[in-house]
């Protein structure tokens, strides 16, 4: 796992970025989503780095980055962590992939930091505002989550820390369908969740998703679109598919976008890494900048 990788801690303006570093070429920064940590990048990093020099980073807040209290917890702060934290390891350009909460960092940096991002890929998300705004029924129940880590502190916070593995496990195992979670990778997962301080962090996430999130993504919609190449991928057997029609959905947001459903649930680099590396080396390869 991450063989040949070397991790690192990088002080930024408000946080310290925690992550591996590993490979040689166009650098590429990979972003993880919930309720997990770089770690997810596990079954591809090292396929990435025989064409990339790939850096996979904790979001402020997860893993092993710090997660200071009564911070700004908008994306907006979480896309300035990561250029600060790119521009310090020595790349001042760079390619960036996300997944769930990570691919609402990459997308921030791509409209916030566009003299930065080379390439944008979102994995299984629509943009905050545009989620948000056609949530029904079936988003309130399939994606729990954003109402309930939403909810004012400290309802949320307590409910997780009576029994944070089963929080985590159920998230893991409802929202996929084929993954693969090795122990010690769920553990770290786990523990994370186990901490009343990164729990907090992350609840406040959430609840800038629903307030300030809403509102950068309302100032910047098509105001210009984002002006680098993206790829858009989601699950073949998840809901993004059905609830939206995720090309044009992004179309209304990036100039040059492409992508398709890959099958397995939501954890796509964990659930169908062969299909993901392909996508992303196809894309990546094509336009890559160093």
């Amino acid at each position: 796992m991450f063989e040949n990788f070397t991790e690192f801690d990088v002080e930024v303006s408000n946080a310290t970025i925690h992550g591996r570093r590993g490979g040689d070429g166009p650098p590429l920064l990979l972003l993880h989503g919930i309720p997990e940590t770089h770690l997810m990048w596990h079954r591809i990093a090292s396929e990435l780095a025989e064409h990339f020099t790939v850096i996979a980073a904790d979001l402020r807040g997860f893993g092993d980055s710090s997660a200071p209290a009564d911070a700004d917890y908008s994306m907006r702060a979480l896309a300035l962590d990561q250029r600060e934290m790119m521009s310090a390891l020595g790349f001042d350009r760079f390619g960036v992939v996300g997944h769930d909460r990570g691919a609402r960092c990459a997308y921030r940096l791509a409209l916030d930091h566009p003299d930065a991002v080379t390439s944008l890929a979102v994995l299984d998300i629509v943009p905050t505002a545009h989620a948000f705004r056609h949530a029904d029924k079936a988003f309130a129940l399939g994606f729990w989550v954003w109402s309930f880590l939403a909810a004012p502190y400290p309802v949320p916070e307590r409910l997780v820390a009576n029994d944070p593995s089963a929080f985590v496990d159920y998230m893991l195992d409802d929202w996929s369908s084929a993954a693969e979670f090795p122990d010690d990778v769920r553990e770290v997962y786990r523990r994370q969740f186990a901490d009343p301080q990164r729990v907090h962090a992350i609840c406040q996430q959430y609840r800038a998703a629903a307030t300030v999130d809403i509102e950068h993504d309302d100032a910047d919609h098509g105001l210009p679109k984002i002006a680098c190449p993206t790829l858009v991928l989601w699950s073949a057997d998840g809901p993004l598919g059905k609830w939206y029609d995720p090309l044009a959905v992004w179309g209304e947001w990036a100039d040059d976008v492409r992508g398709g459903a890959v099958p397995g649930g939501h954890f796509l680099p964990e659930e169908a890494p062969d299909e993901v590396v392909r996508a992303l080396r196809e894309f990546l390869l094509a336009r890559s900048t160093t």
